[in-house]
C-alpha cells in the first residue's frame, strides 16, 4: 500500500484522560513518521462546562450531534482521506458521522478499546463484578440498575447505546473493526454479531525504552493505574496483608480508602512520564489484579518493556499480555490466596523475576513494536478498502 495513503482519525478526547487516548495519539504519530497523510477530526470532552449545561450538551451530542456530523463532513470534502479511522466517539462526536462515510465513499476503520459496541457504560462492570445485562439489545437494564450512579446519566448512556445498535451505525457503516487482543475479537463476533473477516488484532504500539529494570534489585511490588473499582486495588491490598510484602500505588490519588493503619502500602502520585518510568523501575514485579474484562494490558506491557515481570490476572485480554511463565504469571481474577502466592513465589526469587523481566521486554520488542503496529493498520486500512460496506 502506498505510503501516500490519506487517514483521517476521528476521536473524542475523555475528560480524564486515559489509556485509549494514549494509544490513539501514538497511532497518529506512528502513523506521520511512516509517511501517513494523516489528518484528525476532534472533539475533547474536557471542555465541557460543568453542572447541568455540560451533562446536556454530553446527552445531546451522544445521541445526534448536529454541528459535529456538519464539521465532519466538511473535513471529509476538504481532506479527502482514502480511508477514516474512527476511535472513541462519544459524547460529542457521536457515531452518526459513520453513515456520512459511507454516503462519501470513505471506508471506515475502528479501533476498539473497550465495550462499546455491547455496553452503555462499555465496561460490562457494575458494583464490583462483571455485568452482561446488556446484551443483546437490553440497554434498558442500564436503566433499571442505575449503573451511572445517577438515573438521568444511566438513561442517556442507555438512549445513545440503544440509538447506535437500532440504526446499525456501527454495525452497518464500519468496513473493518480492530480488536487490541484475542478475547476482544471473540467477543465482538460472539456477543456483537460482527462478521469474522471485518475483524483483525492490532494491538497497541508499546515503545522500547533505554533505561531498563534490575528487578532483583526491586525494593517493592508495583501498581499503576486509576484507583476505580474494576482495576482491583482492594485484591491487591489484601494480598498485601496476608503476605506482608511492600506494595506501592501509583494512581490518580494520594491515598486509597482500603488501605488501614499498619498495611505494607503506599500510595505514590507519577506526575510526569520519567516518574512513572522511575516508579517502574523501582519495582521488583509489577501486579495488574483487574476484575473486569481488559481489553488490553497497556500498564503491563510498559513494565514489561523497561525488564520488570508482570502479575496479572487471568481475564480478558490481559492473557495475550503476559506469557504465563515466560514473562511474568497469571492469577485467577478476584482470588486473594492465588495473588498472595504468585507475589511471594516471585518476591522470594529475585533471579526468576531477572529472567522473567528481560523474557518481556523481548516480549514487548517482537509484537508491540511501532513497526508492528503501522503493519497492522496498514493491513486494516488495506482491507476496509478492498471490502467496504457501502
Amino acid at each position: 500500500m502506498s505510503s501516500s495513503l490519506k487517514v483521517l482519525h476521528a476521536f473524542n478526547r475523555h475528560r480524564g484522560g486515559g489509556g485509549s487516548d494514549n494509544a490513539w495519539d501514538a497511532s497518529i504519530q506512528l502513523c506521520r513518521e511512516h509517511g501517513l497523510d494523516v489528518a484528525t477530526f476532534s472533539r475533547d470532552s474536557r471542555e465541557l462546562p460543568d453542572g447541568v449545561a455540560g451533562k446536556c450538551r454530553a446527552f445531546a451530542g451522544g445521541i445526534y450531534s448536529r454541528e459535529a456530523v456538519r464539521d465532519f463532513v466538511q473535513a471529509l470534502e476538504s481532506f479527502q482521506p482514502d480511508v477514516v479511522h474512527a476511535h472513541e466517539l462519544y459524547p460529542l462526536i457521536s457515531p452518526w458521522i459513520l453513515p456520512e462515510c459511507t454516503r462519501a465513499g470513505v471506508p471506515v476503520v475502528m479501533t476498539c478499546y473497550d465495550f462499546r459496541l455491547t455496553c452503555p457504560m462499555a465496561t460490562h462492570f457494575r458494583k464490583g463484578e462483571v455485568c452482561l445485562k446488556c446484551l443483546g439489545g437490553r440497554e434498558y437494564w442500564a436503566v433499571l440498575k442505575n449503573c451511572r450512579g445517577n438515573w438521568a446519566e444511566s438513561l442517556a448512556y442507555a438512549l445513545r447505546s440503544a440509538v447506535a445498535r437500532r440504526f446499525r451505525l456501527f454495525t452497518d457503516h464500519v468496513s473493518h473493526f480492530i480488536a487490541l487482543a484475542e478475547f476482544s475479537r471473540q467477543w465482538m463476533m460472539t456477543e456483537a454479531g460482527v462478521q469474522e473477516d471485518r475483524i483483525g488484532i492490532v494491538p497497541c504500539a508499546i515503545p522500547l525504552p533505554e533505561e531498563r529494570s534490575e528487578p532483583a534489585k526491586g525494593e517493592y511490588v508495583g501498581f499503576a493505574g486509576r484507583f476505580v473499582p474494576e482495576k482491583g486495588v482492594e485484591l491487591l491490598i489484601e494480598a498485601a496483608r496476608k503476605t506482608g510484602i511492600p506494595i506501592k500505588l501509583a494512581g490518580n490519588e494520594p491515598s486509597h480508602p482500603a488501605i488501614r493503619c499498619g498495611d505494607p502500602v503506599e500510595c505514590v502520585m507519577t506526575a510526569s512520564r520519567q516518574e512513572l518510568i522511575d516508579f517502574y523501575l523501582g519495582a521488583r514485579l509489577l501486579v495488574v489484579p483487574s476484575i473486569w474484562y481488559e481489553v488490553f494490558g497497556i500498564v503491563a506491557a510498559e513494565a514489561m518493556s523497561l525488564g520488570v515481570p508482570v502479575i496479572a490476572a487471568r481475564i480478558g485480554g490481559l492473557q495475550a499480555t503476559i506469557e504465563d511463565g515466560v514473562t511474568g504469571l497469571l492469577f485467577d481474577s478476584g482470588d486473594v490466596s492465588d495473588l498472595a502466592e504468585k507475589m511471594e513465589r516471585l518476591w522470594h526469587d529475585p533471579q526468576r523475576c531477572q529472567s522473567m523481566g528481560e523474557a518481556g521486554r523481548m516480549h514487548v520488542a517482537e509484537r508491540f513494536s511501532g513497526s508492528a503496529h503501522v503493519a497492522g493498520l496498514l493491513d486494516a486500512y488495506q482491507r476496509a478498502r478492498q471490502c467496504p460496506v457501502y
